[in-house]
């Protein structure tokens, strides 16, 4: 029987656009493989594979007693000959493993960077540029001694109520830390404003004008909007209502269909894990040693304190902070992007009883259906993405293990094989000295708390990091994936107001001023409650979706997990990755124009834009340039 020729011409044209963007992004790769190696490290790896691979990841294999190194270099050898060659067995067969009285931790999905997707760049099309090192010659050691003293101050402040993270904050603990930070070379003249190299690598901004730390803009994104307001974004406190049987906003509870999600959390025990030599040493060595009984209290509550937040980014869905921000919106009836009214009918805004209605609207194209599910798809993209960067290529060793090398400092510095190495040998105690003034306060923090006078860093977690290498970040790749897809459908531009008895992100007026008066949402009573403010400044949607993604990032160097640089450059990789799919995905919607200029514009802010017109933009059903995803 002959096929339908309607149906003929539908394979073949399903068939050509597969083959269309197959062939694009295979002339992509191949340009950029042109202009040298995509993937570079730093070169710590390779001038300390000879000395116990003192900067690598290590984790799970046996560490001496003495100087915290691996005591078999072979054996991390053949870890990393596992690694490049991505093949599970021989992380079973071919490398050794220590004895021991505790259950024992796996190695976390060390081959997911060879897989292959359909949709999107390629696992190994993206990348990160070399994370901050110790050597001497890659020019990033006070970045590196910065961040690492970022991560000791945020352990220091875990139970400090996140209110002091604020303009007029009197918290002398804060005040503390950031000093200490101030006084830092990295900080001491002022932080750069340029954004790194991709190639090889160069200093990370911290603040939007390169000036030194305030309470303000200590342990913040670097993307705009992040530094405005609260510390917290508003999406992981708040709830959604949606008509007057649903629960007000300040009750923290989403709607999810016919269910509801609290976005209160367990409440953890005040303790810090892993300050003796001990305890270290049997996490390095891979010990399961994780124990719910020990780490929560009873009770819940909003996040309130850095434990709140680590405690939230230690058992999330990797995805979950981005589908409760999507419901929200959804809920709230945010505006969407208004080209979507040209595709699938859009969606009316409930407060505009006059605007034109269209009799067809959008649900599975342009709807809560389709970004619901896309918010979400990303994800897994990332994940894949960043293992090669964390795997295949820097192996970094995660900021617990760095604690550990400044703790044995003068043992390890006496080792012949540092001696023998001009560009590492004193860069440890260089550090520890750099960082005196911190390591007291962690030495004396880790004593009060019942541990040993040494300063090894202060865990949320009883068993430390994950066992895959710190750079980049998984939470990180996955935030700028997921929360790049919320701000290419949503009109980034709405603001969070209080109208007519309801929360929600709407679009300004005409004039410029707030559809309604600004407000905020804090925790009080301890975390017990919500609390509705009116906002000195309106938040802006696209300035709470970037706090968003720095807080679930940054909230993992909060545990001790991660350092600034794993969430400043796997967010923007995320993004990257987002945005290839969007732009595949746009060649296959239906153009509702002949002439290009009227053809509807996907357009997003990137985390990189200083400010909110510098855009992105994916023409429906037409490529275009994602030159300026990385710009000044």
């Amino acid at each position: 029987m002959p096929i339908d020729p309607i149906e003929k011409k539908r394979i073949e044209d399903a068939k050509e656009i597969r083959k269309r963007e197959a062939e694009e992004a295979a002339k992509r790769a191949k340009t950029r493989a042109a202009k040298g190696p995509l993937h570079r490290q730093n070169k710590d790896e390779e001038l300390l594979t000879g000395a116990f691979w003192a900067m690598s990841f290590t984790k799970g294999l046996e560490h001496s007693a003495s100087t915290g190194l691996v005591t078999d270099p072979d054996n991390a050898k053949a870890l990393r000959a596992a690694i490049d060659k991505g093949k599970i067995a021989d992380f079973t067969t071919k490398v050794s493993l220590p004895t021991l009285l505790q259950r024992r931790r796996q190695w976390e999905a060390p081959t997911a960077g060879f897989v292959f997707d359909l949709q999107g760049p390629d696992a190994q099309a993206v990348t990160m540029p070399p994370a901050p090192a110790l050597n001497a010659q890659d020019g990033t050691f006070d970045e590196l001694a910065f961040e690492m003293a970022e991560v000791y101050e945020l352990a220091l402040l875990r139970d400090v109520p996140f209110s002091a993270f604020q303009d007029g904050s009197t918290n002398s603990d804060m005040a503390a830390a950031v000093q200490r930070l101030n006084d830092l070379p990295y900080a001491a003249s002022g932080f750069p404003t340029a954004l790194p190299d991709l190639v090889k690598g160069s200093p990370r901004p911290r603040t939007m004008d390169g000036s030194q730390l305030t309470a303000q803009t200590a342990f913040r994104g670097a993307s705009l909007g992040a530094d405005m307001g609260p510390y917290l974004s508003q999406f992981m406190l708040i709830g959604s209502q949606d008509g007057p049987n649903t629960p007000p906003e300040d009750q923290g509870k989403i709607a999810y269909g016919a269910q509801f999600i609290d976005q209160r959390v367990r409440n953890a025990t005040k303790q810090d894990w892993m300050i003796t030599w001990r305890d270290w040493l049997d996490v390095q060595n891979g010990a399961d040693v994780r124990f719910d009984d020990t780490l929560f209290a009873p009770g819940t509550r909003f996040i309130h304190t850095p434990r709140d937040l680590a405690t939230y980014v230690h058992d999330d869905a990797l995805y979950q902070a981005y589908l409760n921000a999507c419901l929200i919106l959804l809920g709230m009836r945010t505006p969407f992007d208004p080209g979507f009214a040209e595709l699938a009918g859009g969606a009316i805004n409930r407060e505009k009883t006059t605007e034109k209605r269209n009799n067809a609207t959008g649900f599975a194209l342009f709807g809560g259906p389709h970004i619901l599910s896309l918010v979400t798809e990303v994800a897994t993209r990332g994940l894949k993405a960043v293992r090669y960067q964390k795997f295949q290529t820097h192996l970094r060793l995660r900021p617990e293990t760095l604690a550990g090398r400044l703790a044995r400092v003068s043992k390890i510095e006496e080792l012949d094989e540092i001696k023998a190495l001009p560009d590492v040998a004193g860069q440890l105690s260089k550090m520890a000295e750099q960082l005196r003034p911190v390591l007291r306060a962690v030495q004396a923090h880790n004593d009060a708390m019942g541990g040993e006078e040494l300063p090894l860093l202060p865990m949320a977690f009883q068993e430390g990091s994950p066992m895959h290498p710190a750079y980049g970040a998984g939470h990180a790749t996955v935030a700028g994936a997921c929360v790049t897809v919320l701000k290419a459908f949503f009109d980034t531009t709405a603001q969070l107001t209080w109208k007519g008895n309801s929360v929600a992100f709407r679009t300004p007026l005409e004039s410029g001023g707030p559809d309604g008066i600004p407000v905020q949402f804090a925790t009080v009573d301890d975390g017990a409650r919500l609390e509705m403010q009116e906002a000195s400044a309106p938040l802006t949607l696209l300035g709470e979706l970037n706090k968003l993604a720095a807080n679930i990032s940054i909230g993992r160097n909060m545990g001790g997990v991660h350092y600034f640089s794993d969430y400043y450059d796997s967010v923007r990789m995320g993004e990257e990755i987002t945005v290839g799919i969007l732009e595949e995905q746009a060649q296959g919607y239906p153009s509702t124009s002949s002439t290009p200029a009227d053809q509807f514009k996907l357009s997003l802010t990137p985390f990189d834009a200083r400010t909110a017109n510098k855009m992105v933009h994916l023409v429906i059903g037409k490529r275009v340039s994602k030159s300026d995803l990385r710009c000044e």
